[in-house]
């Protein structure tokens, strides 16, 4: 083959192809048909030229010319880093929003059945003792006791870590669960309430229960927040599974799984924050005010998150379910 008149009887072929690849999505229906037609010809010249005349200047411009087709014509894939930023800009706050009811009525149950239970032992001698040994519940209560030094316990970033993995647990198997009838998350959520419970009331019985709500509020308004979320949207997925609404069974559970397992990947971050604050901030030396005052704040800043940032992103017509494009188009059913 005459490379030099090969070259010459095919390069407008190839400036054709070189211009329309430029104007990316801007072709009309004839010239994408243009575009892919001059792809194949360009692909098929490429691989001519590398089997008979093996020149190095001309195919590099031929392999760069068909890399740039086949990426006009096949499209590109979204850069990871603008996936996530939808993420969390949109996917994530929106699916909290859209769940509100579920997580706050669950925190209204929460809060008032720990209070219960607080009061219960604080004002029940029998029930604490019942709980454990006078000697014990003094050990657990007095300043510098099993309460206090438990945040101070290991190294700050060690003690961050355990944290996060063991609450990070807690929230998914409350989210996960929530497919079996949502029994499961309301048995985590009373163990819970319980052993913040108990821990409230024996702390009060010992004149200290403004000092254990001091330890507790910094980390935990923004760890519990988390947690009613996972539970909240667990237990609408074990609705979803009794009454999916209009939709098949089988869709609707796809659907609501999918906006779960976008709020537990979302929820891991809310958790790395609240982590970090119970092992750096709870047991630090700032006064209770200043402790108290950065938990208030954290908890502030998701709760303005959520309520400003998702409400304005599922307004804007975000669900928190995956992209339509990556989901099988669901075949037609009888109604």
């Amino acid at each position: 083959m005459d490379l030099d008149v090969f070259v010459a009887e095919h390069r407008a072929e190839w400036d054709r192809l070189a211009e329309l690849t430029r104007r990316g999505h801007r072709l009309t229906g004839a010239e994408a048909d243009e575009l892919v037609r001059l792809y194949q010809r360009a692909a098929t010249h490429l691989s001519l030229v590398r089997s008979t005349a093996p020149d190095e200047q001309v195919l590099s411009r031929l392999s760069a010319l068909v890399a740039r087709a086949r990426a006009a014509v096949t499209g590109s894939h979204t850069p990871a880093w603008r996936d996530v930023g939808r993420f969390f800009a949109r996917r994530f706050p929106a699916a909290v929003y859209r769940a509100w009811p579920w997580w706050v009525s669950t925190a209204a149950v929460f809060v008032f059945v720990t209070g219960m239970l607080g009061a219960w032992v604080a004002g029940d001698a029998g029930v604490r003792a019942s709980i454990a040994a006078p000697e014990e519940i003094r050990a657990m209560t007095r300043p510098g006791g099993q309460y206090e030094s438990y945040y101070s316990s290991e190294p700050a970033a060690s003690f961050a870590a355990q944290v996060w993995t063991n609450n990070a647990q807690v929230a998914a198997a409350s989210l996960v669960l929530g497919v079996l009838l949502g029994l499961p998350v309301l048995v985590v959520l009373f163990l819970n309430a319980l052993n913040l419970g108990v821990g409230l009331g024996l702390m009060a019985s010992a004149g200290r229960g403004e000092f254990f709500l001091g330890l507790l509020a910094p980390h935990g308004l923004l760890e519990l927040t988390a947690v009613f979320v996972a539970a909240g949207l667990g237990l609408r997925l074990g609705w979803t599974v009794l009454d999916p609404g209009p939709l098949p069974r089988p869709v609707a559970l796809a659907r609501a799984g999918r906006t779960v397992a976008a709020v537990a990947l979302g929820l891991v971050c809310v958790l790395l924050v609240s982590g970090v604050i119970e092992a750096f901030v709870t047991p630090s030396g700032l006064p209770t005010w200043a402790r108290v005052g950065i938990g208030v704040a954290a908890e502030a800043g998701f709760l303005w998150y959520v309520f400003v940032v998702g409400r304005r992103a599922a307004r804007a017509g975000e669900t928190g379910d995956v992209d339509p494009r990556d989901v099988d188009a669901p075949l037609p059913t009888a109604a």
